[in-house]
């Protein structure tokens, strides 16, 4: 069986108070976007020799570190907590969604190997169980079961479904290669609630934006590789509505009312064009 995880981008992204469990409290509105991944899992033969219930193997961009620490295997293991009768598995994942690029691809990844694994093999979890597991992975896994605009609060695990329709218009996103390491980037926020709540923000028009929605990594993080505000200002000066940092980064997104061109521009970067 195969499914195809998709990515987000943040329209707005406010970190509003630290917790005493480490974590952050968070004002966002993720939105789903059309750059996916690909996820196929089997059941693996009982005679394979594998040392893992999951075997999994990651293609087209190389993820570091040990895969049986990847989330889509951690996905598989929690669920086999609870249901012991699921069958050891292969699982390839065909990486497009760019990594460290705060559009949520690992996030995405599990939460498809939930809702995956949920259907073959007929586990009868509801989209609420799925989402309460998916939260135990990850503060934005949750999010990837609904698939749907939502603002979140919490560390983003508590969502609210909104009425947000961009289909007029298109995104260009582009990634450099620069990682930036979701917790040296909120070792540097200092939290505060912002004037205008995300959630109204992005039901005004979308030229107010611009002035209305803030990230708040964008400061810490264009101070420390300033290559990445220009790419955010190269955006606008193409004619975007509306730019920013998606997440902690890397990856910046323009939302244009046109079809943008990105032949000429940001070379050696990911870039991508996507109708939303």
């Amino acid at each position: 069986m195969i499914i195809f995880p998709i990515a987000k981008i943040n329209l707005g992204l406010n970190v509003v108070e630290r917790r005493t469990d480490g974590y952050h409290n968070l004002e966002t509105v993720f939105f789903p976007v059309a750059l996916k991944d690909a996820l196929e899992v089997t059941v693996m033969d009982e005679a394979f020799p594998s040392d893992y219930d999951c075997d999994l193997k990651v293609s087209n961009i190389a993820i570091e570190g040990d895969e049986q620490k990847n989330l889509v295997v951690k996905a598989y293991n929690l669920l086999k907590q609870d249901f012991p009768q699921m069958p050891r598995v292969h699982a390839h994942l065909y990486k497009a969604i760019p990594t460290q690029a705060g559009m949520g691809g690992g996030s995405s990844d599990c939460a498809a190997m939930l809702v995956l694994l949920n259907r073959m093999f007929e586990l009868g979890l509801t989209e609420q169980q799925l989402i309460g597991y998916a939260a135990r992975l990850g503060a934005d896994c949750a999010f990837f079961v609904l698939n749907t605009p939502s603002y979140a609060e919490g560390i983003g695990e508590q969502l609210m479904p909104i009425d947000l329709s961009l289909d007029d218009y298109w995104l260009a996103v582009v990634r450099p290669d620069i990682p930036v390491p979701t917790k040296e980037a909120f070792s540097l926020i200092t939290p505060a609630r912002p004037e205008k709540n995300c959630r109204d923000v992005v039901q005004q028009p979308i030229s107010s934006w611009r002035h209305d929605l803030k990230n708040d990594f964008e400061k810490s993080v264009f101070a420390l590789h300033p290559e990445i505000g220009a790419i955010k200002q190269r955006l606008y000066d193409m004619g975007a509505e509306y730019a920013a940092m998606s997440g902690s980064g890397s990856a910046v997104f323009g939302i244009f009312s046109h079809e943008p061109s990105l032949e000429s521009e940001f070379d050696g970067m990911f870039k991508q064009i996507l109708k939303l």
